[in-house]
């Protein structure tokens, strides 16, 4: 399944065009994730590399992120992906509230770019991503101007809310 991000109204980007991601399961609560930035990504400020490693922050940068909840839950879980292969992963009780570190084993991360699409793919496992979960795909881009913007599948009113209920816009197959 191919699904495009849109960037937030009030937060659009001058150097990118499009974001795609494309989703395939590879196990029961296993997914590939491949995020396809294009337009001009020389512009896209990129974090260096480093080590795979749990680190709080990610979203303050360049970012690519999962939310995923159980069909009728309240509860849901927070993947944070960065190109610089570091990553993060929350669960919550409800929204925005019981915060706390959600075990699970180092996902992979690769980065490839070319002059118009910069790549990065993800394969994570949690048993969060089973059949029937509701997904919200999202990106934070940042700009060598500074300037951010925040793409997703669908965006709530207001200012970006990744965590909002109206971003668990795909449901899981």
């Amino acid at each position: 399944m191919r699904l495009a991000l849109t960037p937030h109204p009030d937060f659009p980007s001058d150097a990118i065009t499009a974001i795609e991601v494309e989703i395939v399961r590879a196990g029961p609560e296993r997914l590939e994730l491949v995020y396809l930035v294009r337009g001009d990504v020389e512009h896209l400020l990129v974090p260096a590399p480093a080590d795979a490693e749990r680190t709080d922050g990610l979203w303050a940068s360049t970012c690519f992120e999962l939310f995923a909840k159980a069909a009728g839950g309240e509860a849901y879980c927070e993947f944070n992906f960065a190109p610089s292969s570091q990553w993060a992963a929350y669960a919550f009780d409800g929204y925005r509230a019981g915060m706390r570190e959600l075990a699970l084993e180092t996902p992979e991360i690769e980065v490839a770019a070319t002059d118009d699409v910069f790549e990065v793919r993800v394969a994570v496992e949690a048993s969060v991503l089973r059949a029937g979960a509701h997904l919200a795909l999202t990106a934070v881009i940042e700009e060598t101007s500074g300037a951010k913007s925040y793409w997703s599948v669908r965006h709530a009113a207001g200012k970006p809310d990744f965590h909002h209920a109206e971003s668990f816009a795909v449901e899981l197959l």
